[in-house]
């Protein structure tokens, strides 16, 4: 498999990273992850634009354009001849002097690489169970607007939820509202309005939660930006994740109760896959 690695395209165990890479040391760097179907990155541009924000806001040039960087992609699925993937971007800062202080002079390094796909059902009924983490996120944290590379809160919270036999675990914020999930963005289902919490809460602005707020618009359903505590969760009739790889993950349990299916989550999921292959 080949990766675009520091302006140049070669095999992945030629890409090494430097042992002075700030990326490395201190998780000074951001990524992007997204689908790939019929060798076109879903929403790349999405992706990138927030790739470019967060990369303003820790003032780490990007070397390439978005137009740049959409063509280095494609020439990386075209190489590798990957029809169906997972594309990851991860800017560092670059290499650097030990400290915490960035002299902002760093070279910022690059890499691309394709993914194979986990193992999806192809009927359609992926299911995960949901357990409540003991990790908190700051609810008004700005860094929680971008995918930095420093994501120990949300792997602790994962090996927690595995500890416990779930699929992913839920993250309250500071205020002990709920935030997010170990890996997306949550969804509820109330009085037939499709429910998400609001950005600004320690809640990461996903690019597959702003596909299904326009589905939800396209498809006539209401929807409602609303802060929660983990007890009103169980008052919901349906529960749904989503994220860039596996797309709409509905939720089966919570706590260790059963959650009601609903079949708007049915709806939106079937809509959201005919979205992915249409574009």
């Amino acid at each position: 498999m080949d990766v675009f690695f520091n302006g140049k395209f070669v095999a992945a165990e030629q890409a090494m990273v430097p042992v002075d890479d700030r990326g490395f040391l201190y998780g000074d760097g951001l990524f992007e992850t997204m689908r790939v179907v019929h060798r076109r990155p879903f929403r790349l541009a999405q992706h990138l634009e927030r790739l470019a924000r967060g990369a303003e806001y820790l003032k780490i040039p990007l070397p390439h354009t978005p137009n740049e960087f959409e063509s280095l992609a494609r020439q990386l699925i075209e190489k590798n001849g990957v029809t169906d993937g997972v594309l990851k971007i991860t800017v560092t800062r670059g290499s650097g002097a030990r400290g915490y202080t960035p002299t902002l002079k760093e070279n910022p390094l690059v890499l691309m690489a394709l993914h194979p796909l986990p193992p999806m059902n192809k009927e359609g009924d992926l299911q995960w169970s949901l357990v409540t983490s003991s990790q908190i996120i700051p609810a008004c944290g700005s860094l929680a607007s971008f995918k930095t590379l420093n994501k120990l809160t949300h792997v602790v919270a994962r090996l927690e939820a595995m500890a416990r036999g779930a699929d992913e675990a839920l993250l309250l914020n500071s205020n002990g509202e709920i935030a997010e999930t170990a890996s997306g963005n949550l969804f509820w289902i109330y009085q037939d309005k499709v429910c998400t919490v609001p950005t600004g809460r320690g809640v990461l602005p996903g690019i597959t939660r702003a596909v299904v707020l326009e589905i939800c618009q396209t498809l006539g359903l209401q929807t409602n930006k609303r802060v929660i505590k983990p007890q009103q969760l169980r008052n919901s009739q349906g529960v749904f994740i989503t994220q860039s790889v596996y797309g709409i993950i509905p939720v089966s349990s919570f706590d260790g109760e059963a959650v009601v299916a609903s079949p708007l989550v049915d709806q939106i999921a079937t809509a959201y896959q005919a979205v992915l292959q249409k574009e």
